[in-house]
């Protein structure tokens, strides 16, 4: 067998620039810039009152330290208070989503519905039930009307650019959420795999979560290896969480490795994000057996098929890696392995039982850690 050194190609990025910059624009290139923004979301819960949640570069690692807690108490709520409380009496909750969706849909409808709020949806995708989007309405507009209804709005869009330059264009004055913008950043997925890889392994944050208010037993030593596989070029959700992880400042070097099809690569512009933080490794691998023999977390994507430009691009790329019981076999005991889901053959049923599939309960900290946003935006931790 090779040498897993000789297996894995080691990348290295020139850093980008991080200044706050506002899109102008809306844009459907599949290689778009990432939107960087002020570092505001920090450890006082003030800085995130009534703001707008547009990307992982807003949290600072104080403030991520901060969701993390609260979102950890709203765990023990749901768990040991018969559900949760009424914090959002009076509270409605906007969700419109251009693009479909199961769990970031459901999940932040529970959890407005679990703080006692209510939820007002939209599906303004096609065939859905709002007349607006087929009568020609601008989305700046439909979103202007909707915050007349509303406390806070959680969009997802088609075109990547789209909620940000909503959010910051000067038209709305209620908090926007990003639920999604085409193939650019998902933010709160990020925070929930973050939040996910933390709990599971036993992670240490820089500020001070895993002091007197940790009582987590687990610890994770040593640098962190996180095996990120599949359809990267188009999954937004890998693009935040590799740029989360890559600021997140854990007491733990990083080594983001790249295992996918060579026509589905990581996007540069995340690429150079992540290489602009000191501490980080990119590497290359194309062999799943051995990309996985010292990984902590496998984070598996499908195959976007809706993001191709024809069937015959897909059928190319379809089913090129399966985690089944053989792939396990190679992996580390105490390795994680995640999914954002919907999956459709990546990771094989009978990987379900193993203890190391951890996707459905990263599922449900989905919801404790909307949760945690809404309440923090909402001036209700």
């Amino acid at each position: 067998m090779v040498p897993l050194s000789r297996q894995i190609v080691r990348v290295q990025y020139l850093p980008i620039s991080t200044q706050l910059r506002q899109p102008s624009t809306m844009t459907s290139s599949n290689n778009p810039s990432p939107t960087p923004q002020k570092d505001t979301l920090t450890s006082n819960p003030s800085t995130w009152h009534n703001s707008s949640l547009l990307s992982v570069t807003q949290i600072t690692p104080p403030g991520l330290a901060l969701l993390f807690r609260t979102a950890t108490s709203m765990r023990t709520l749901v768990h040991t208070n018969g559900g949760g409380d009424d914090r959002f009496h009076h509270k409605l909750l906007g969700t419109v989503f251009y693009e479909a969706s199961t769990r970031t849909s459901c999940s932040f409808q529970a959890a407005m519905l679990r703080l006692g709020g209510k939820v007002l949806h939209v599906d303004a995708g096609r065939g859905g039930n709002s007349s607006s989007s087929s009568k020609g309405e601008s989305l700046e507009d439909t979103i202007r009307c909707l915050e007349c209804y509303v406390d806070v709005t959680v969009l997802r869009h088609f075109s990547v650019g789209s909620v940000p330059s909503v959010a910051l264009g000067g038209g709305t004055c209620k908090p926007v959420i990003n639920a999604g913008d085409g193939v650019g950043e998902h933010p709160t997925q990020a925070l929930l795999d973050m939040f996910t890889i933390w709990d599971e392994l036993g992670l240490c944050l820089e500020n001070g979560v895993e002091d007197e208010e940790d009582t987590r037993e687990k610890k994770h030593e040593g640098p962190l290896v996180v095996v990120m596989l599949g359809d990267l070029k188009h999954g937004r959700t890998v693009h935040s969480l590799a740029m989360l992880l890559a600021r997140s400042s854990m007491k733990h070097e990083l080594v983001l490795r790249y295992c996918c099809p060579p026509s589905l690569a990581m996007p540069s512009y995340v690429q150079e994000y992540v290489g602009s933080f000191a501490g980080v490794t990119q590497e290359e691998c194309a062999d799943l057996k051995e990309a996985v023999r010292d990984a902590h977390v496998l984070y598996v994507t499908r195959v976007q098929k809706e993001r191709f430009d024809s069937v015959e691009a897909y059928e190319d790329v379809k089913g090129a890696y399966i985690v089944d019981t053989t792939i396990m076999e190679c992996a580390p005991p105490n390795m994680i392995v995640m999914h954002p889901l919907p999956r459709v053959d990546e990771i094989s049923t009978e990987v379900d039982k193993d203890p190391r599939a951890c996707y459905f309960r990263q599922m449900e900290n989905g919801m404790f850690v909307r949760m945690a946003i809404l309440a923090l935006i909402l001036g209700c931790p």
